[in-house]
């Protein structure tokens, strides 16, 4: 498993990370733990969930108890006001188990807290980073708009969270990039496009080419796991084969 930095957050994380927001689909608690346990044998020690998945968060903080020194947890909240912020951070905290948060993500897609604002989101996430309750605060979104605003942004944005699979135009490559240059840690969600993709081994292998990029990959079964660590380790050569398959996946869906 690869390590690198996630922006100027400074935490060390698998390339591969988990995406624990399927966990509750899994049929009981002894799967999940049994499928965390291979991630992390695996070496990856970046999990993320969310707050509008409370199984999701259950399941995953009682997974990763026996590992949490040496693991990363992100979770998301879309609160828009300070006391909804807090009630989303401290029921995240209460959900896993978790003394604090290592990454704490704010979810928008119409627009994005600032320093300083009316909303007062991003004080507030100041204030709770001083306390210890988070270690780090970061953005999720769809929206271009919102992500090119993180790049702009001076409130301290450490990450940034977006869709990014090779089915994505060139913009989206660019803004990976640029959120390296601007040491924003760049965390693609769906790779694999929501399930639209179903060659693991090209989309990961596609994803690899960029070096600030951390993907997020969901998995349900150990067989999944295990397909993925293994094309984590062995991921395939950037050939003129590849790139014509690639080419193929991409005009077939667009």
């Amino acid at each position: 498993m690869d390590y690198i930095a996630l922006g100027k957050s400074g935490l060390l994380v698998s390339r591969t990370a988990f995406g624990a927001m399927a966990l509750d689909k899994i049929s009981d608690d002894t799967d999940v733990d049994a499928l965390i346990a291979q991630a992390y044998d695996g070496g990856v020690n970046f999990y993320d969930t969310a707050r509008y998945s409370p199984e999701s968060e259950r399941r995953l903080g009682k997974a990763i108890k026996p590992y949490r020194k040496d693991v990363f947890v992100a979770t998301k909240t879309a609160a828009r006001t300070i006391s909804d912020l807090k009630a989303d951070l401290y029921a995240s905290l209460e959900t896993m188990g978790l003394d604090y948060i290592d990454l704490y993500q704010v979810e928008r897609n119409d627009m994005l807290p600032e320093k300083g604002g009316e909303d007062g989101i991003v004080d507030e996430l100041i204030d709770l980073r001083r306390e210890g309750r988070i270690n780090h605060f970061g953005v999720v979104t769809e929206s271009m708009d919102i992500a090119q605003r993180v790049l702009r942004s001076q409130s301290g944005w450490e990450t940034l969270q977006f869709p990014f699979n090779m089915l994505c135009d060139e913009s989206v490559e660019q803004l990976a990039m640029q959120c390296g240059e601007k040491e924003i840690g760049f965390i693609a969600m769906r790779p694999l496009c929501g399930g639209i993709l179903t060659n693991i081994p090209l989309a990961l292998g596609y994803l690899h080419q960029f070096e600030p990029v951390i993907s997020v990959w969901g998995a349900r079964s150990s067989e999944e796991m295990q397909q993925i660590l293994y094309f984590t380790a062995n991921p395939p050569v950037i050939d003129e084969q590849f790139k014509e398959e690639a080419e193929k996946i991409r005009d077939f869906f667009n």
